[in-house]
């Protein structure tokens, strides 16, 4: 039996399944980005919950925090019907940049940051993605200047396929309204002020009133704020 949601969280989620369902029918073989964050544990539960054919995959960058290593166990019980494929990077890659940068380089600069960017998550990202047709994401719209622009569905000129953003209207309250009704497993770190979570050197909690994002590559300004998993033209 479903849990009671708003009718107007209702209805975004009506918006949600359906898309999903059509992403499952239309652009097969599509593939769900999981990151683990609150919002990714939604489409988690949902296209477990009806049973929707998208396969699962997170990228493991080697220096996660341990809560996230912890709600991918909780996850992988939770939902045996939907395994979390996990990519890792290269190792040569990686010990050819901290031997060369430094173990920490990614403090000394955007660019040394977006190289390892590149080598944790772009590369792994690629070879994920490889051979489907679209992938899904858990981005929202409010949850950074960068993304305010998105469309539920776009065309990803990086990786050559469609890019699919099914929460994209959801605000940061329906996603823990969701979790919440459906007794949905989440990280333990949203619970001590970290509402988006990375790396663990890349992420800190914040404090009340900041921007969300704000934890996150605090160093930086807000606009260089990306990974280049979303990179866009």
């Amino acid at each position: 039996m479903q849990a009671a949601l708003s009718p107007a969280l209702q209805a975004k989620l009506d918006v949600t399944l359906a898309l999903l369902h059509q992403i499952a029918a239309e652009h097969g073989p599509a593939v769900f980005a999981n990151s683990l964050g609150a919002e990714d544990m939604v489409l988690t539960d949902l296209i477990a919950r009806h049973e929707i054919a998208i396969e699962s995959f997170s990228l493991d960058t080697g220096r996660l925090p341990a809560d996230t290593y912890a709600l991918m166990q909780q996850t992988r019980e939770r939902y045996p019907a939907q395994p979390v494929k996990l990519y890792f990077p290269r190792a040569e890659s990686v010990e050819a940049y901290v031997n060369d940068k430094g173990i920490n380089a990614f403090y000394e600069s955007v660019e040394l940051r977006k190289q390892c960017c590149a080598i944790r998550k772009l590369e792994p990202l690629k070879r994920a993605l490889a051979g489907r047709q679209a992938w899904v994401t858990g981005l929202r719209r409010e949850q950074a200047s960068t993304r305010t622009d998105m469309a539920p569905e776009e065309w990803d000129d990086a990786n050559g396929l469609r890019k699919f953003n099914p929460l994209l209207e959801w605000t940061e309250k329906d996603v823990w309204a969701y979790i919440k009704a459906f007794d949905v497993p989440y990280n333990a770190l949203h619970d001590k002020h970290y509402p988006s979570i990375g790396c663990e050197p890349c992420t800190r909690a914040i404090a009340m009133g900041e921007d969300i994002r704000a934890g996150r590559w605090w160093w930086e300004n807000p606009e260089n704020k990306e990974c280049g998993l979303h990179a866009r033209k």
